[in-house]
C-alpha cells in the first residue's frame, strides 16, 4: 500500500518536467491522478501509460491562466474522480530577458502563467478541501523567488508571489485542515530551461555547492512527503528547497 493510496491528486503542468515526475511518484504511491497540461498529445500518452500500469487517471487540456478553463478543470476532476485531496500547481514557463529590454507582454505572460494560475487553481480547488476538512496544496515555486536572478526579473517576481501566496493561504485555511506549502527547486534539467542561455547555465552550475543541476525525479519525493500522512502533517506555509545548495535559509 502506497502512502497516497486512493488519494485524488490534481497536478497541473503534468506533461513534462517536475510535474510529470510528481505524477509518476504519486502513481507509485497509489494515488488516483487528474493531470492537466496544454499539451494534448503528451497528456494522452501519459494517460495510456498510467492506465496500462493500473493507475486510475483522467486528463484535461487546459490554459491554466484562464479562469473559466481552470474552473471547468476542477469540476471535471470532481465529477470523474472526486474532489481533489491533493493539488500540485506545477505549470509554468521560463524565459530570459533583462528588464531594460523586457516588453510588457513578456511580463504579463509570465505573471499570468506562473502566478495567476496558482491563484486560480487554488481558488476553485481549496473550497472543496475546506468543506471536507482536509487537503494538501503544493505550489512549485523556485529558489529564484527567494534570491532573484539576472535576466529573470519577471520569473523571480512571479515565483516570489507564489511563495507569498502560499504563506498567506496557509494561514487562512490551516485551521480547516488544509495544509498549503511550496517547493522551491534550484536549477533542474527540464524542458523549461531549454530557453535559457548556455552561459547562464554554466555560470549557475559553478555557483552550486553540489556543482550540478538536479533532475525532476530528485524533486518529486519532496512532493510525496508534503502530501503524505504522517510525513507532511506538520508542514504549514513552508517552502522546501531541493536546490543543490543554491539557497540555504
Amino acid at each position: 500500500m502506497g502512502v497516497l493510496q486512493q488519494q485524488v491528486a490534481l497536478v497541473t503542468g503534468a506533461a513534462s518536467g517536475i510535474g510529470s515526475a510528481i505524477a509518476d511518484a504519486y502513481a507509485a504511491e497509489g494515488a488516483r491522478l487528474f493531470l492537466a497540461d496544454r499539451d494534448a498529445d503528451r497528456l494522452a500518452a501519459l494517460a495510456e501509460r498510467y492506465t496500462a500500469q493500473g493507475t486510475e487517471v483522467a486528463t484535461a487540456v487546459v490554459d491554466v491562466a484562464d479562469a473559466e478553463q481552470t474552473r471547468q478543470m476542477v469540476e471535471s476532476c470532481v465529477s470523474e474522480l472526486g474532489a481533489p485531496d491533493i493539488l500540485v500547481n506545477s505549470a509554468g514557463i521560463l524565459t530570459e530577458v533583462p528588464l531594460v529590454d523586457m516588453d510588457v507582454e513578456t511580463w504579463d505572460q509570465m505573471i499570468a502563467i506562473d502566478l495567476r494560475s496558482v491563484f486560480l487553481c487554488c481558488r476553485w480547488t481549496v473550497p472543496h478541501m475546506v468543506a471536507r476538512g482536509s487537503g494538501r496544496v503544493i505550489n512549485i515555486a523556485s529558489q529564484l523567488g527567494i534570491k532573484g536572478g539576472e535576466g529573470l526579473v519577471h520569473y523571480s517576481a512571479a515565483k516570489a508571489g507564489v511563495i507569498g501566496l502560499t504563506k498567506a493561504l496557509a494561514r487562512e485555511v490551516g485551521p480547516s485542515g488544509v495544509l498549503v506549502n511550496a517547493i522551491a527547486p534550484g536549477p533542474v534539467f527540464t524542458p523549461l530551461v531549454d530557453g535559457i542561455s548556455a552561459d547562464w547555465k554554466k555560470a549557475k552550475q559553478a555557483e552550486l555547492p553540489l556543482g550540478r543541476f538536479g533532475v525532476p525525479a530528485e524533486v518529486a519525493p519532496t512532493a510525496v512527503l508534503l502530501a503524505s500522512d504522517p510525513g507532511g502533517n506538520l508542514y504549514v506555509g513552508q517552502t522546501l528547497g531541493p536546490n543543490s545548495g543554491d539557497v540555504m535559509p
